[in-house]
């Protein structure tokens, strides 16, 4: 008597019977299951249909066993919410899939050196052949990471370059290109609104900030501090505002900036005309601001692709060598830069 599919169903649906129906080997199924291209099309129409018809979901556990891949990478981050990160992923997953690995996100609820360790266990207990980690705080060096035996790594927005492959976009330049473009304009200095104390590019951008106006023999101001938020841009912009030598700020992501533009606004300073704005990270929605934001590209899906084919290279190597791979930023000029007024 033969069996129906809503049988095979519920005592499980092997590769035998989806060859069965489909008329063909297992090794076609397999091969159909795999992604791989020796397949007549419709011969694969064929599988897949079978496929469908009974429930069958290929057994990645055994191919693993089988293969020794998992076709699986682990992506540990702290937070979705700001622009680089929820950019960064998207790109690493879009990257991945073309290559035919999925990703698994292993979120850090807590920045601590425990949570780091937790992320790092929960990795040791998952299928996962790599791993990028996206620290955007200074918890490398404060951390003794145990990676699970035989797993890669990568990672990404960290000054961890001496002992793990780093990849990034070029946080120093990117800035450097801000605050000179402001120079070149004519202003006398550039204020600067800068991100959490705790965050590496925050630094970074800071840092070359302050570079850029000594090296010009120019005032450097006290800096504004911010959180990323355009909330935080905000209250930042009402400060400056009620500074009447302020003619340029150089905000340190695109969401403070448009807080900036906003409190400017309100207390009626004019942008370009009386202050010069320059973000950083080239939102989709910066070119729409008002006035649009001149401001510093980041090419997240740069950073992806090489995250995901570096890690990979490692994977097939076995084996990763420290270093920094720095992605080039540019700067994108639109209306909200001019020379100050007389």
């Amino acid at each position: 008597m033969n069996e129906t599919p809503s049988r095979r169903r519920s005592r499980g649906v092997s590769m035998a019977d989806v060859a069965a129906l489909a008329g063909v080997s297992s090794q076609t199924v397999s091969r159909v299951s795999t992604g791989h291209p020796g397949v007549v099309e419709s011969t694969r129409r064929q599988v897949l249909d079978a496929m469908r018809e009974l429930g069958y979901r290929p057994n990645s556990a055994a191919r693993a066993l089988k293969s020794g891949e998992f076709r699986t990478l682990g992506v540990i981050l702290f937070t979705l919410a700001t622009t680089g990160n929820s950019r960064t992923v998207e790109a690493i997953a879009a990257q991945a899939a073309q290559e035919g690995y999925a990703i698994t996100l292993i979120p850090v609820a807590v920045p601590t050196q425990d949570g780091v360790l937790g992320a790092f266990t929960r990795l040791g207990e998952l299928a996962v052949d790599g791993v990028i980690v996206i620290m955007e705080v200074h918890l490398l060096d404060a951390v003794e990471l145990q990676l699970p035996p035989g797993v890669q790594v990568v990672v990404v927005d960290s000054d961890a370059g001496d002992r793990y492959p780093v990849v990034d976009t070029d946080q120093a330049d990117g800035a450097r290109q801000a605050v000179r473009h402001l120079l070149e304009l004519g202003h006398d200095t550039v204020w600067h609104v800068t991100g959490p104390e705790e965050s590496y590019s925050s630094e970074r951008r800071t840092q070359a900030w302050r570079e850029v106006l000594s090296d010009a023999g120019r005032p450097i101001p006290p800096i504004e501090r911010g959180d990323w938020s355009a909330a935080s841009g905000y209250q930042a912009g009402l400060r400056l505002a009620a500074r009447p030598e302020c003619t340029a700020i150089f905000a340190a992501n695109d969401q403070m900036a448009l807080g900036v533009l906003r409190a400017l606004q309100e207390n009626g300073r004019r942008v370009p005309q009386d202050v010069s704005v320059v973000g950083f990270d080239d939102l989709p929605e910066s070119a729409s601001y008002l006035p649009p934001l001149t401001t510093v590209h980041q090419d997240f899906a740069e950073v992806g692709r090489r995250c995901v084919q570096g890690l990979l290279s490692q994977i097939r190597d076995d084996r990763g060598e420290p270093g920094t791979v720095l992605v080039p930023t540019t700067l994108v000029a639109r209306a909200s830069t001019a020379p100050p007024s007389s």
